[in-house]
């Protein structure tokens, strides 16, 4: 019962205090109002990396034969676009992406080689981090991967 009592006189107190300004948003200023909103409007911009193709298949090559493809992407957000790292599921795929931003509504390309190695049916990914809103981006390859022979 004590317990009761004190809580509803802790409530009590505060409900029934006053701060000398009622009134809050009077220390409100117009100019900082405005510089927050262009800086919360600038923060939901982002880039988007749209490729024109996420797979490409090889089809059937010879193990240890060289191939390689280039992926071509468009920036269609409206912040420019940065790729900071382009890596692959598997050191036999080599990624090499544009180091440079690329301004929204340009085009860019991002070559992967592969090294034609493993057996039968392979997929690799190559993931692409860059500042989009998601932070990743996966395109893949595939390829058949004939034993036999391999070339240099």
């Amino acid at each position: 019962m004590k317990k009761g009592l004190l809580m509803i006189a802790a409530v009590g107190a505060l409900l029934f205090s006053s701060c000398k300004d009622n009134n809050a948003s009077d220390k409100v200023r117009a100019e900082n109002v405005e510089t927050a909103a262009e800086r919360d409007a600038q923060e939901t911009v982002y880039p988007e990396i749209s490729f024109e193709e996420e797979e490409f298949d090889f089809g059937t090559i010879q193990k240890g034969e060289n191939v390689e493809h280039i992926f071509k992407f468009t920036n269609t957000g409206r912040a420019p676009l940065v790729i900071t790292n382009a890596t692959s599921s598997c050191g036999c795929t080599v990624p090499d992406a544009p180091k440079e931003p690329i301004a929204p509504g340009e085009t860019a390309e991002m070559t992967v080689k592969y090294n034609g190695s493993g057996n039968g049916q392979v997929t690799k990914t190559v993931t692409v981090s860059a500042n989009t809103e998601k932070g990743k981006e996966q395109v893949k390859i595939k390829a058949f991967v004939e034993a036999g022979e391999t070339t240099s």
